[in-house]
């Protein structure tokens, strides 16, 4: 695979994956985000270690900015928790490289979304405030919590489907970016 095929692969999966955050600014219900979709298709899709954390990580932050200037929610108390769940995810991506299918991209999805489900509000009770630092407090923490689950696996289904999906076709239709390389 030549230099220029190789940039294809890379600056299409740019693309995909910055498209991706930038919709996160459009209205949407609360928890039906491409957060773990664009770390799930990171992980699997760039082959490069480096690639498959940094640029899903990049998107992620950058769109967190906008977020901030156009809303004021962009940064909150538990981002760093956020970003581990996203780095975590990244992790579960590459798991499903080799062996992408819909099957696997759907239990990853519902694998990313109890991931997130259980850190952050894991961290939500540990930071105090809004529940009694309590085994009871913790399940009240958790149980408060269950819709925002349902809207979080829909939101990483609906994403994860429409990224997979989509990148299925770009590379059948256009041979030049399927994976053939290490480097990427």
């Amino acid at each position: 695979m030549s230099l220029s095929t190789n940039h294809n692969r890379l600056f299409a999966l740019m693309g995909f994956v910055f498209i991706a955050a930038l919709s996160r600014l459009l209205p949407h219900p609360p928890n039906v985000s491409p957060v773990a979709a664009i770390a799930l298709f990171g992980g699997a899709g760039f082959v490069g270690k480096h690639w498959a954390f940094i640029l899903p990580l990049l998107a992620m932050f950058i769109s967190d900015i906008a977020l901030e200037i156009t809303t004021g929610y962009g940064f909150h108390s538990l981002i760093p928790v956020v970003y581990a769940a996203f780095i975590i995810t990244v992790g579960l991506g590459m798991l499903i490289r080799n062996r992408i299918t819909p099957m696997t991209v759907i239990a990853s999805s519902l694998a990313a979304s109890i991931l997130f489900f259980a850190l952050t509000n894991f961290a939500v009770w540990a930071q105090g405030g809004l529940y009694p630092q309590t085994f009871e407090g913790l399940l009240a923490c958790y149980v408060a919590a269950i819709p925002f689950f349902g809207n979080t696996l829909l939101g990483n289904l609906i994403y994860a489907g429409i990224l997979f999906g989509a990148w299925a076709m770009m590379e059948n239709k256009f041979t030049v970016l399927a994976r053939r390389q290490a480097s990427l």
